[in-house]
């Protein structure tokens, strides 16, 4: 029996495992940086000066919204990972395309959030609460943007060569990199908003 064919399309290759691995020591250097924003944050959160607290911004039914939305995301970008191993070109990019829609949206309210904060006199340079506040939401959201561009582009080159090894190493390693988005969001979600609001 051969093994290689009872490998994920994903692992059909050396270079797809070579990639794939590598992918995970550059998750590795991003957790390092997400760990040291959340640090400064930790640190920062109490230094408000003259300006507002978490529990006097944060509002819980965008943040709420936002989470739903992210993790139903991770939902489908998981179901199409398991398209793909399927053979199904189609559900896969459909699957694929509903997570950019969602993340889409999520980046959406999030914007919105930014333009509020700003609108009530929570910027950048009110206090260092805020500064750290709007750099680690904004640096999740940059994340964000990028994996958004980075999905249009393997959908395209899905629909011009098709599921192809070197496409769903790809597709793979995308969904790894979403899932870790959705982690992330999972702890902003408990140690920032949540805890700011008590």
């Amino acid at each position: 029996m051969n093994l290689e064919s009872s490998q994920p399309l994903e692992y059909s290759t050396n270079q797809n495992q070579y990639n794939i691995f590598g992918f995970w020591i550059f998750l590795g250097a991003e957790i390092m940086l997400f760990a040291t924003l959340f640090t400064s944050y930790f640190t920062l959160e109490h230094r408000t000066g003259t300006g507002p607290t978490g529990a006097e911004i944060f509002d819980i039914t965008p943040v709420l919204i936002e989470t739903f939305i992210l993790l139903t995301s991770s939902f489908t970008i998981g179901l199409a990972v398991h398209a793909m191993r399927l053979g199904r070109q189609k559900a896969m990019l459909a699957f694929f395309g509903i997570t950019l829609l969602l993340g889409s949206a999520f980046l959406g309210v999030e914007i919105y959030e930014f333009v509020h904060y700003v609108h009530i006199g929570a910027g950048l340079q009110t206090s260092a609460f805020t500064a750290i506040l709007l750099t680690t939401l904004g640096t999740h959201g940059a994340h964000v943007t990028f994996g958004l561009v980075w999905g249009i582009i393997i959908i395209l080159q899905i629909k011009n060569s098709g599921l192809t090894a070197e496409n769903a190493g790809k597709t793979f390693i995308f969904s790894l990199y979403w899932h870790f988005l959705d982690v992330v969001w999972i702890f902003i979600f408990s140690f920032i908003y949540l805890k700011g609001l008590m």
